[in-house]
C-alpha cells in the first residue's frame, strides 16, 4: 500500500474543514492537514518538516481573498496541485482563480468523489512534470527527467527508470522504513519472476551513485526488512 499524501486543507468553515479532512483520510490515499486562514495556511507551509503535496483552497478565507493568496504561493515558488474550493462558480470567478494560478476550481456544494477524483488527477498530472523537484540530502531530484542535481559539486546524476521509481517511492514514504516485498511490487508490478534479489541489485547500484561512501550508508538505509531514505534528507522542494 502507497504511503498516504500530505495534503493542506485551507478553509474557514471548521465544519467542512472537519468533514473534508476526514473523508480525505477514509481509504488511506491522503492524510489532510488544516488552516483556517492564509496566515495559519503560510505558517505550516514554512514550517522546517513541511511537506504537502497537494492544497485544498477556499477563496473567501478571514485574512485573504484564496485567488490572491494562490498568486502569492506561485510567486514564492510553490509548484503543488492547488484546488479551489468556492462558491463563486461564474466564469469570471473561474478565469480569475485559474490565472491566480489554481490547477482546478470546483464550486460549493461539491461531491467528495469528485472532489477526491480531481485531486488525484491533479497529482498524477504534477508528478510526472517537469515542476516536481523534492529534495534528498544534497541533491534535487527530478523524476521525470530520471536525474538528481548536485548544485554544490555542479554534478548530474542519471538515474534508470528504476532507480528513479524506488527513490520517487521512498521519498513518498516521508522517510518512513518500505519492506522489500511492498518496495518490489510498487517498482516491479506483481512480477513472479523478479525476486527481492533484483530490488537489492537495483538499491546496491543506487547507492553506489548518491552516496559519498556507499560502505557507510546516510541517505538510502536499510531498516526493519526494508529500506528508507534519512528523514531528515527528505524535504519538499518548495
Amino acid at each position: 500500500m502507497a504511503t498516504p499524501r500530505p495534503i493542506l486543507i485551507v478553509e474557514d468553515d471548521a465544519a467542512l474543514r472537519s468533514t473534508l479532512a476526514e473523508q480525505l483520510s477514509l481509504d488511506g490515499d491522503f492524510i489532510a492537514d488544516e488552516a483556517e486562514s492564509a496566515q495559519e495556511a503560510e505558517a505550516k507551509l514554512n514550517a522546517a518538516d513541511a511537506r504537502y503535496d497537494a492544497i485544498l483552497l477556499d477563496i473567501g478565507l478571514p485574512d485573504a481573498d484564496g485567488r490572491d493568496f494562490c498568486a502569492r504561493l506561485r510567486r514564492d515558488g510553490r509548484r503543488m496541485p492547488i484546488i479551489m474550493l468556492t462558491g463563486a462558480d461564474a466564469e469570471a470567478d473561474v478565469v480569475r482563480g485559474l490565472d491566480a494560478g489554481a490547477n482546478d476550481y470546483i464550486a460549493k456544494p461539491f461531491r467528495l468523489p469528485e472532489l477526491l477524483a480531481r485531486v488525484r488527477a491533479q497529482l498524477r498530472v504534477f508528478d510526472n512534470s517537469e515542476d516536481a523537484v523534492f529534495t534528498i540530502g544534497p541533491y534535487m531530484f527530478r523524476p521525470s527527467a530520471k536525474l538528481l542535481l548536485e548544485p554544490q559539486r555542479n554534478r548530474k546524476v542519471r538515474l534508470t527508470d528504476k532507480e528513479s521509481a524506488i527513490l520517487k517511492f521512498l521519498y513518498r514514504a516521508g522517510g518512513k522504513p518500505v519492506p522489500r516485498q511492498i518496495l518490489l511490487n510498487e517498482v516491479w508490478g506483481y512480477n513472479s519472476a523478479v525476486t527481492t534479489h533484483t530490488l537489492e541489485t537495483h538499491i546496491y547500484r543506487l547507492r553506489q551513485k548518491i552516496e559519498p561512501d556507499p560502505s557507510n550508508t546516510r541517505l538510502l538505509l536499510t531498516e526493519g526488512g526494508g529500506y528508507k531514505l534519512d528523514p531528515v534528507a527528505v524535504m519538499v522542494q518548495g
